[in-house]
């Protein structure tokens, strides 16, 4: 079995029995007017931190979520974009899909303004988005790049770039390792699975953003994740692990790195002029 059946063979377990905090961080979703979440999607929260900044999705953006989980910022995104189909969910594992159709019907019935049309759910994967070239505003994931093994996270990336259209924006938020995890947590399919020991070092993690050519990289939140003790994962000494949430934007301009500081210590970078893959 590959790493990526066993990921979808776990997120086909906690899509039929969902467990609240199994593999990320519990933080509150995000607060909109008007916008009830069902008690089953809210306990489906498998990110890490949030992709769904309001300021930014004016005038009804087509947005692509990839890895659909248990639909809640598919839903949130929905509340931007309120036409059919404006929302395209991707998910390779069908009880994840199945599940997110069901809360997304629930969703429906606490919210008479959403229809579950917006939202079109589709079988697809990361290294393969089921849409074409340059036709979508925003890709969106959460908890999910920093599964794969880094030849694969390149694969993902240079899809996004694919399907994104000039201005659009890949918006993630992923573990980021303080330091290298070691080998015998990495080949943990399990742990990487549950998005314990797949993170890269930040460095590592711009440097595939870089290559594939996205043109500014902004950082918009960190916060601790997960500390991995000596004990319980073999080593040396703790390793602690970040959720970060960035978004890049495709671009053709060039420019240089620049640093700013933000509120509760984010950070912007801003990287360019490097050529498309």
């Amino acid at each position: 079995m590959t790493y990526l059946e066993t990921t979808a063979e776990f997120y086909s377990e906690v899509a039929q029995t969902p467990e609240v905090g199994l593999c990320c961080v519990q933080s509150s979703p995000l607060q909109l007017p008007g916008l009830k979440i069902p008690q089953q999607m809210q306990e489906m929260n498998y990110g890490c931190g949030t992709t769904v900044h309001p300021a930014e999705l004016i005038n009804e953006p087509t947005v692509l979520y990839v890895g659909v989980g248990g639909g809640l910022e598919a839903l949130q995104f929905a509340y931007f974009s309120r036409r059919p189909g404006h929302i395209i969910a991707v998910d390779p594992v069908k009880a994840m899909r199945e599940a997110a159709t069901r809360n997304l019907e629930r969703a429906a019935d606490d919210n008479p303004w959403f229809n579950p049309s917006f939202i079109d759910i589709r079988d697809g994967d990361a290294f393969n988005l089921p849409v074409p070239d340059a036709s979508v505003d925003v890709v969106a994931q959460n908890c999910l790049f920093n599964i794969f093994e880094p030849e694969d996270l390149t694969k993902a990336l240079q899809e996004a770039y694919r399907v994104l259209k000039i201005g659009g924006r890949l918006i993630m938020s992923d573990p980021i390792a303080t330091r290298p995890i070691p080998d015998h947590l990495r080949q943990d399919e399990r742990l990487r699975a549950m998005c314990l020991s797949g993170a890269l070092t930040y460095n590592e993690y711009i440097q595939h953003l870089v290559h594939v050519g996205f043109g500014q990289v902004e950082i918009r939140a960190r916060r601790p994740y997960r500390l991995l003790d000596c004990q319980s994962y073999k080593l040396d000494e703790p390793l602690l692990l970040r959720g970060v949430d960035l978004q890049r934007v495709y671009s053709t301009s060039g420019s240089c790195w620049v640093w700013s500081s933000g509120n509760s210590g984010a950070a912007s970078l801003s990287v360019a002029g490097l050529p498309k893959l």
